[in-house]
Order: C-alpha cells, then structure tokens, then sequence
C-alpha cells in the first residue's frame, strides 16, 4: 500500500519544520524526518494506530497518532493511506 502526503499535510510539517528551524536547525531536520519515517512505516501496518477520536462518524478508516506534539492523521483506503495532517 502507497503512502500520499495531501498538499495541506505537507504545508503543516513544512510550517512546523521552519518553525522549529528558527531554534535550531538539528532539531527541525530531527523532527521532520522522524514523522516522515513514521509515515512511511505506515505502508507495513496501516492499522498499527488507534482510531482518529476526533473524527466524527468514523469507519475506523481515519487513524492518528502524535509525535513531538505534532499530530498526524490518516485515513486507510482500498489502495493508499493519506496522510491529511
């Protein structure tokens, strides 16, 4: 299974990426990277995170975790996993 990235998703971490960059470079690098490997493991186990408590009227297909208090949500479909925020 495919892993996408929506436009939003990659906004927000580039926003939170050059926000923490402001600090210190390292971190930010440390940071996005560590969220896009998360991401990418996502492809093995799509269901390895708890349902998206947030979402309204879900399926089960919207999935979510936190790392770095930065949020990531997810849903599962028949041919990929995109990525929302």
């Amino acid at each position: 299974m495919v892993v996408v990235w929506s436009n939003s998703a990659k906004a927000a971490l580039k926003k939170v990426y050059e926000y923490i960059a402001l600090d210190s470079l390292q971190n930010a690098q440390m940071v996005r990277d560590e969220l896009i490997d998360l991401t990418i493991h996502l492809s093995n186990h799509p269901e390895k995170h708890p349902a998206d408590l947030y979402k309204t009227n879900n399926d089960g297909s919207w999935r979510a975790f936190e790392k770095h208090h930065y949020r990531v949500s997810y849903r599962i479909t028949e041919k990929q996993i995109r990525i929302i925020r």
